[in-house]
Order: C-alpha cells, then structure tokens, then sequence
C-alpha cells in the first residue's frame, strides 16, 4: 500500500467492514458502522473516523463491546424514546436514535432520544446533519469514553471531554453544523499527534504540577483543560447529566475508559435531538438562517484574521471532491490499517 496515493470511500468502507466482520459483527451491521466511519473522513473529522478501527477493533476482541447486539427502544412516549445499544458498536445506536428523533420530530414537533449502553460512535456531526438536510434543527452530546478533565479546580479525573453538537438548515450550500469538545482540544487529536510523532500545543493539557504538558505519549500523566475554565466544566456536567444519568448510562467514576479497558461493557451515554421549525410555525427557517449568516461572513476581518465563516461552511464541498478523487489518508494511518490487515487476516486490502 503507497503512502501518496488517495484510497476510494468504497475500497475504504470495504476494509473496515472486512475487519469488524472478523470479530463476529454481522455483514449488515458492519457495512452501516463502515459507511459512518468513512462518512466521518470524508466530512473532514478524521480523529473520529476509520482512525478508530483499532480500538473498536480491540474492544470487540476483548469482549467489552458485542458483536452482535439487539439494540432496541427501551421506553418511549410521543416525543421523547431511549435506546438500549446492548453494549453495540456505538454508531448502531446513534444512527437508531438520529432517525428515531426525526420521525418524532416529524409527528409531534420535537424528538429528543436518548442512548444507553451504548459505545464510543465517532463524531456527533454525523447524527446532527441528517436533520438539517431534513429541514429541522438538530443537537446531540455524549458523555466522553474516559475521564481525563477533572471538575474544575479540582484533581480527580471525573469528566470526559463531553462533546455537543448542533445543526441546522440554510438555504446555502452548507447546512450549519457545530461539533465540539467541551475541552479545549479532543483526545482524538492528541492521539492522532502521538501516531504522527508531533507535539502538542500548549494550553491543550497540564501534568499534575500544573505546567504545560506538551508531549502526546505523556497524555495519561496529565489533565485536558476545558474550555473558558468553570464554563467549560459547567458545561461538561450539563451534558453529563442530559446524556448519562437521564439515560441511566455511566458519568462520573462510573465512565470506564474504553482504550485501556477493552473488556467491560462502557454503558456510554449519548443522546440526538430533532426539531421541526413548523412546530414554531416558521416555514422558511432556512432563508432567514442564511440571511442572518451572510451578515456574519460580510463583517470586516480584523487585521490579520481570515474572513468570517460559519461552521461547516465548505464541508459539503470538500465531501463532494473527496468522493470522486478519494480519501488522503496520513501515512502513520496507513501504516497502522496494514498493521491491522495482518494482525487480523484480513483479505480486503487498500490497494
């Protein structure tokens, strides 16, 4: 496999059901967790992509996560439903909630779903965006799969990095979507500079003295730092307690960190919502966005600064090329899917 040549969505979505296949998960099952994980590189959020596959790949070799699950709709009302995932793959049980929350936000104006006994299911832009292409707006958090934030002012690591994410419809290319950590950077990208051999930035992490803790592979001797202090840990509890303990799914000292523990079930906690702009009876949500929006990218850049532009703008495109001209996958990464093609036995190859 050459390190330069861009590698087909198909090809890619190919080797990673090939690999999941390997651990018992079912053909059906793992063309859908494939088809998101590819989904998340081809939209540009490549630490939470096919960048993952090792460690799903560890988890369902060491039992934490089950090959085969039963997910299904716990408990319900017109507006509202949790998931049980039966400790699947964490995309099975989002993708469940994202197009359950749709069709309730379709009959009864809002859909609010909750998961529990789910697993770590890549980016949250990817259960946010379909409601925006459905014309509705769209929010989803989960609790993070390992604590590395202590409460603030505190040492105990108690919080993940927690991620929210938003969307909504516009009448431009783009539909406006905002996935975030509520830690000043994701332990994704810490990971992604550890296997590409590069430093940190300061301000990312701090060890247990309190300084900047700039070296990746000294990740678990420190702290991630959330954002804007007290209102990042603010934040981070909020969406632990809309997305773990409403759903009777794991916070606090009960988050099982699911790279170092590939054998216990995680109970992680997410939940997606829709809403339908008609149920408030706007009808043209998405002219008014983009008005409000095209205000925004034609403010004056201050000296030094890039225009103004709105989160997820250009996406779409970037998407588009990706599919027709394939996927540019960092050589560390290609390296480590061989590795993984020859750990496992697998017969799909990147080639």
């Amino acid at each position: 496999m050459g390190d330069d040549a861009p590698i087909s969505p198909e090809a890619l979505r190919t080797f990673v059901a090939s690999a999941l296949g390997s651990q018992g998960v079912p053909a059906e099952d793992a063309a859908k967790v494939a088809a998101l994980m590819v989904e998340a590189d081809i939209y540009g959020y490549a630490t939470h992509g096919v960048f993952r596959l090792r460690q799903y790949l560890a988890r369902l070799a060491g039992g934490g996560c089950n090959p085969a699950p039963s997910v299904k709709v716990a408990h319900q009302t017109a507006a509202t439903a949790v998931i049980d995932g039966d400790d699947c793959l964490g995309h099975l049980a989002m993708a469940a909630a994202s197009d359950l929350a749709i069709k309730k936000a379709r009959d009864a104006g809002i859909g609010w779903v909750g998961v529990r006994r789910g697993n770590h299911a890549g980016p949250l832009a990817l259960y946010v965006r379909p409601q925006a292409e459905a014309g509705l707006l769209g929010m989803a958090a989960a609790v993070g799969s390992a604590n590395h934030v202590p409460p603030y002012g505190g040492s105990d690591l108690l919080l993940g990095t927690n991620a929210i994410a938003f969307s909504a419809p516009s009448d431009g290319p783009d539909p406006f979507v905002f996935d975030m950590a509520t830690t000043v950077a994701a332990m994704g990208k810490i990971k992604t500079l550890l296997q590409q051999g590069k430093p940190m930035p300061e301000g990312w992490m701090v060890g247990p003295d309190g300084k900047p803790l700039t070296d990746p592979a000294r990740k678990s001797e420190g702290f991630l730092l959330p954002i804007g202090g007290p209102k990042g840990f603010g934040l981070s509890v909020a969406i632990g307690l809309m997305a773990g303990v409403l759903n009777g799914a794991a916070f606090g000292s009960d988050v099982v960190d699911f790279t170092n523990d590939t054998a216990s079930a995680t109970n992680t906690g997410q939940f997606v919502m829709a809403l339908d702009p008609a149920a408030f009876g706007i009808t043209d949500f998405g002219p008014r966005a983009e008005r409000v929006f095209d205000e925004m990218r034609a403010s004056p850049p201050l000296p030094g600064h890039d225009p103004v532009r709105m989160p997820g703008e250009g996406k779409t495109a970037a998407a588009k090329a990706r599919m027709e001209q394939g996927l540019d996958l960092k050589p560390a990464l290609r390296r480590d899917l061989e590795a993984l093609r020859v750990e496992y036995g697998l017969d799909a190859s990147l080639t």
